[in-house]
């Protein structure tokens, strides 16, 4: 009998700890049309499919001609285009505990648009998006952003010009403060922001100097709820 007890006790544990790990996650994949990897705290990169799970400390990487999207346990959403490094340096939600919200990433790499989940609506000061050029504080947001390290050859802006390296920065609802040691600026609904590096104050810029990231309607739409990330009408500048 003790063997028994014993042994059901262990299977107890076992499942606890199963659930424990499968409620671990901070975001699950939603969309997905190509390759993309996760590399987690044990440094060995796994390959993600449709609902697979992101935890906090992922570093996500999508592949040539892959696009994804990544749905957050608060609602946020963020959309991925090809060639981009995203880190989840930190990722807390708890409905109850508004005081312990954290979501801070880090974008290595390429390009992205994001859409504000509840954390964000609550608990704005507690979420951040880093490059090596600026730090994007959202306000309740729907925005964009692109990277350029001298890979952006094939994106063009409005004028048909291929964009400077450094950060990119396009607002579709809310606002954006995007900040740097060398200073700050607010990017509303309709503008454009870019930092072309750590020691250049970061600017609001005119439209045809700006860049707008947008997705493919199959990657961008999502038709359980309506909602949509990074699509527009034909005046956008597709990325």
């Amino acid at each position: 009998m003790k063997a028994l007890s014993g042994l059901c006790s262990a299977l107890v544990l076992g499942c606890c700890l199963v659930s424990g790990s499968a409620i671990a996650g901070v975001g699950t994949v939603t969309h997905l049309s190509g390759t993309m990897t996760s590399k987690g705290a044990t440094g060995s990169p796994r390959l993600m499919a449709v609902k697979s799970e992101v935890n906090e400390g992922d570093l996500l990487v999508t592949e040539n001609e892959t696009y994804a999207r990544v749905k957050f346990v608060d609602g946020a959403e963020v959309v991925l285009r090809p060639g981009t490094q995203l880190r989840v340096a930190s990722y807390s939600f708890q409905e109850s505990k508004p005081q312990n919200d954290s979501a801070f990433f880090s974008l290595l790499k390429g390009g992205l648009r994001a859409v504000t989940g509840l954390l964000g609506k609550r608990s704005q000061d507690k979420v951040g998006f880093t490059t090596n050029t600026a730090t994007i504080g959202i306000r309740g947001t729907h925005f964009g952003a692109l990277l350029c390290q001298a890979d952006c050859g094939s994106v063009q802006n409005a004028t048909g010009s291929a964009p400077a390296d450094g950060l990119h920065v396009d607002v579709t609802s809310g606002s954006v403060s995007v900040t740097n040691a060398a200073g700050q600026t607010l990017v509303n609904a309709g503008q454009f922001g870019f930092v072309p590096n750590a020691a250049t104050p970061p600017a609001v810029v005119p439209p045809s100097q700006g860049i707008q990231v947008t997705m493919p309607p199959s990657i961008a739409q999502n038709k359980g709820t309506g909602s949509t990330v990074g699509t527009g009408d034909g005046s956008e500048c597709r990325l």
